[in-house]
Order: C-alpha cells, then sequence, then structure tokens
C-alpha cells in the first residue's frame, strides 16, 4: 500500500496535516474523512502533487464528501423524474384528450439533458476533480457508472435532433425512430440509480413501476389499435408506418 500525505481543516478551522496508507488518493481522502477531518490537498508522499479532492464552499466551511454526494445525486434524481415526466406526456394526451400538452414534451425532453449535464459535471468535478485516469477506471469497475454514462451518452443524439430543422433534416420516419432510444434509455437510467443506491431500493423500485406502467400503456394501445378494423381507420387499409399528414398553403 502506497503512503500519502495529507493538509485538512478540523472542526475549528485549524489547520492539520498526516500521512495515512492507503491504495490510492481516493481511499486516502476516505481515511482522513473518517479522523473528521475535512481534506484540503492529498499528495503523494513521494512529493507528486494530486488535485484537491473537495472544493471550498463559502469563507466558513467546506464541502464534504457527503455534500458532494447529496449534490449530485440530487441532479441526478431530477434528471430521472424529468425523464419519467417527458414518457408521461404522450398517455397523458391519449387518457385526457388534450393535445396541448404535447407541446411541453420537447421543453421537457431539454430539461432531462440539462439536469443530467450538471450531474455529469458534478461527477466529473466536485467528485473526481477531473482525474481521468481515475473516472475511466469509475466507468470500467462500477457498473452503476457505466450504467450512468451509457445513459448521458444516449441522450445526447436526442438533445441534438429536438430542433425542428432536425426533424425536417431526418425526415419524421427516421426522426421518430431515432427518438425511440428514450425507452432503453429510461430502462438503463433506472438501473444505474437502483445499483447506485444499493441498500434502501424503496424509491428506485416506485420509479422501476411508474416507468412499467408508462411503457405497458405504450404497448397495450399498440396492441389494441393493431386488432382494429380498416373501418375504424377512416377507410384506409392498415399501414405499419404511421402516416404524418402534409398541410399546404392555399
Amino acid at each position: 500500500m502506497g503512503a500519502f500525505a495529507y493538509t485538512a481543516m478540523d472542526g475549528q478551522g485549524h489547520a492539520t496535516a498526516g500521512t495515512v496508507t492507503a491504495e490510492n488518493r481516493t481511499a486516502a481522502m476516505d481515511q482522513v474523512v473518517r479522523l473528521g477531518l475535512h481534506p484540503v490537498r492529498i499528495e503523494e508522499s513521494a512529493g507528486k502533487a494530486a488535485p484537491p479532492r473537495v472544493v471550498q464552499a463559502t469563507p466558513g466551511g467546506r464541502l464534504t464528501k457527503s455534500d458532494i454526494e447529496a449534490f449530485t445525486r440530487g441532479l441526478g434524481d431530477w434528471a430521472l423524474r424529468l425523464l419519467l415526466i417527458t414518457l408521461a406526456v404522450t398517455p397523458l394526451r391519449r387518457l385526457t384528450g388534450q393535445v396541448w400538452v404535447m407541446k411541453l414534451r420537447r421543453m421537457l425532453g431539454l430539461f432531462v439533458f440539462f439536469y443530467a449535464c450538471l450531474h455529469l459535471t458534478a461527477y466529473l468535478w466536485l467528485d473526481q476533480f477531473f482525474d481521468w485516469p481515475a473516472i475511466l477506471m469509475d466507468i470500467v469497475k462500477r457498473p452503476f457508472i457505466t450504467t450512468g454514462m451509457i445513459t448521458f451518452v444516449l441522450l445526447i443524439p436526442l438533445a441534438a435532433t429536438s430542433s425542428n430543422a432536425m426533424i425536417r433534416r431526418l425526415g419524421g420516419r427516421r426522426w421518430q425512430q431515432l427518438h425511440r432510444l428514450i425507452y432503453p434509455l429510461a430502462m438503463i437510467a433506472v438501473l444505474h440509480y437502483t445499483w447506485m443506491v444499493k441498500v434502501d431500493v424503496t424509491q428506485p423500485a416506485i420509479y422501476g413501476l411508474m416507468l412499467a406502467l408508462l411503457l405497458g400503456l405504450r404497448l397495450w394501445w399498440r396492441f389494441v389499435d393493431a386488432r382494429k378494423p380498416a373501418s375504424l381507420l377512416g377507410g384506409f387499409p392498415r399501414s405499419k408506418h404511421r402516416i404524418i399528414p402534409i398541410q399546404t398553403r392555399r
């Protein structure tokens, strides 16, 4: 095991220094936190400086590891909640007949991406402080980090093609096929949250049931629509592709 020198602040605001033995910087910081101190700097004993793992929040206090974890998790929670709300727009329109709610779907989807960006930034900056080797190791070895990164990567094309110009460029059919990525994306996001919580899975279970309900309604309506006779479809033969009406100016 390696040795790390640390500089930290105690509860009275006094600086203190010492040495701990650990396998890596993260483990060294954990040891310092368990001592009841607030790490300011963790350095290898050989003299190689490491980036500060905890940043100053206010002149009178510092963010602890638990503060950073709560902040990062809170941003992720809201990204997941907004994702489920976005998926609820279409069932709400079909159940209530209120077409205007569909206008909210794009805005909600962009808010999902916004909070996901904040969630990822908090992890990269506050938690890892852009320690790229440690980040890559996290992605490879920690399944909930892996699923979180997959979720974010799948969000990128959805956000990038949300404009009317991209819909025209891709065409309605290809755009709809691309945006069906939201369904596996949502399942991976719930899995990411479940693996992150680990102990009390009550809230992840609630989110999972909500997602199952939203996806189940879509499958049921698709099955029902497929069994409708052609007479209920306006006399037109049933097509496996959705027909998008085109309005022309007179």
